[in-house]
């Protein structure tokens, strides 16, 4: 699991941590070691830009960025090589989950525009493991959509979705961006869709303490 530095709830879990979208048991462990309550607020995410607010736990509906002003209510993305990322604001916190269709539709930009809509600035944001520059293998179409053109470590076109989330929040002027920079697919500790076709998934989370 991964705590990104300077933040007051965020983590990033792991493959280690169990997959708590499935799994009651590893859901509770993981609360446990964050000391938050395992009824989280999740979403079924559609790789779009819909911005949800939640209140409560449980689903909260279609979107692919949740957030909440509630204390203590967790709040949770699934991912296994998407983005997942944390915005904190002073008194609410938003977390997005961010694939390369998202970033082309503007889901960081839906998702700063929603809190400043409610009056939130975000002013940290935390880019969580995912697929990495050195395997992000795609065609023209992503890298002629998103930009960011890279190379995989096997010498394909490719394209980088950190410096593309970095860049995309720099520009919403959240000035403080913290990336963690671990590759899910070539990383041992990870889900990744990419390299087994895993059905298991890792958690993005946010709380306000």
């Amino acid at each position: 699991m991964l705590r990104p530095p300077g933040f007051r709830g965020a983590a990033f879990t792991d493959r280690r941590d169990g997959d708590p979208f499935v799994d009651e048991t590893a859901r509770q462990r993981i609360s446990a070691v964050l000391g938050i309550d395992a009824a989280w607020a999740t979403l079924t995410q559609v790789h779009g830009a819909s911005v949800l607010e939640a209140s409560v736990s449980g689903d909260a509906g279609q979107g692919d960025v949740v957030m909440t002003s509630r204390i203590g209510l967790p709040i949770a993305v699934k991912t296994a090589d998407c983005l997942p990322i944390v915005l904190e604001a002073e008194r609410a916190v938003a977390v997005v989950h961010a694939g390369w269709r998202g970033v082309a539709a503007g889901v960081l930009a839906a998702a700063v525009g929603a809190m400043h809509a409610t009056d939130h600035v975000p002013v940290r944001a935390a880019i969580g493991p995912s697929i990495g520059p050195c395997c992000y293998e795609v065609g023209p179409e992503v890298s002629a959509e998103i930009g960011f053109p890279a190379v995989t470590t096997w010498g394909t076109p490719g394209v980088d979705l950190w410096a593309a989330a970095a860049a995309h929040l720099e520009k919403l002027e959240v000035n403080s961006v913290w990336t963690a920079g671990v590759c899910t697919m070539c990383g041992e500790d990870f889900n990744s869709h990419r390299a087994d076709g895993t059905a298991h998934r890792q958690a993005g989370i946010g709380w306000l303490p």
